[in-house]
C-alpha cells in the first residue's frame, strides 16, 4: 500500500515559495500520475491551489483567455512550469540574496539557531559567496548579541558550563 500523498499548499504569490510549490506539484503528479486523465487536468489541478493574491489573478486570466478564445491557453505541464517561473520566480535570485546579506534582514532575531543557519546557508548559496572569512563575519554578525558574546569568549566549541543541546537557545 502506498502512503497517502499530501497536496501542495495554497499558493498566493510569494516568490520565495514558488520553487516549493512547483516542486510539490511536480512530485505529486509524478507519484500519482494515474489520477490525472490528461495533461490539461494536471494544469487545472495545480490552478486549484491559486486562491489568493497575484496567483488568483493569474489563474483568472488563464480562464478568461480560454473563455475568449475557446482554447485553454496552457497546453502542457512544461508550458505551465515555464509560465509559472516567469510570473512567480524571483527575477534575480543572486541579487536578492546579496542585498539581504549586505543588509540586516537576514539577522537571527527570534529564530532558533538551526533555522537561522538554514536560512543563512540558502542566502549564501544563492549569493554565490564562497570566501570563508566573509561567511564567518556575516554569520556571526547576524547572530543575536548574547550568542555572539558567548562565541567570542569560548576557547573552542560551546561554553563548558552549559548543556550542549540548549546553550544556543538561551542567549
Amino acid at each position: 500500500m502506498r502512503p497517502k500523498l499530501s497536496c501542495p499548499p495554497d499558493f498566493g504569490r510569494e516568490h520565495h515559495n514558488g520553487h516549493v510549490f512547483l516542486n510539490s506539484c511536480s512530485l505529486y503528479i509524478h507519484l500519482a500520475l494515474e489520477q490525472f486523465y490528461d495533461k490539461e487536468e494536471r494544469i487545472l489541478w495545480a490552478l486549484m491551489f491559486f486562491k489568493s493574491g497575484r496567483a488568483a489573478k493569474w489563474s483568472e486570466n488563464v480562464f478568461r483567455q480560454e473563455a475568449d478564445t475557446g482554447v485553454f491557453p496552457i497546453q502542457t505541464w512544461r508550458d505551465f512550469k515555464q509560465q509559472f517561473q516567469v510570473y512567480f520566480f524571483p527575477v534575480n535570485v543572486e541579487a536578492d540574496a546579496i542585498n539581504a546579506l549586505e543588509g540586516i534582514s537576514y539577522y537571527q532575531g527570534d529564530q532558533m539557531v538551526d533555522d537561522y543557519l538554514d536560512n543563512f546557508q540558502a542566502l549564501v548559496s544563492d549569493a554565490g559567496y564562497t570566501d570563508p572569512w566573509v561567511l564567518v563575519v556575516k554569520f556571526r554578525r547576524g547572530l543575536r548579541l548574547g550568542i555572539q558574546n558567548q562565541i567570542t569568549t569560548m576557547p573552542y566549541g560551546r561554553p563548558a558550563d552549559t548543556d550542549p543541546d540548549t546553550w544556543y537557545k538561551a542567549a
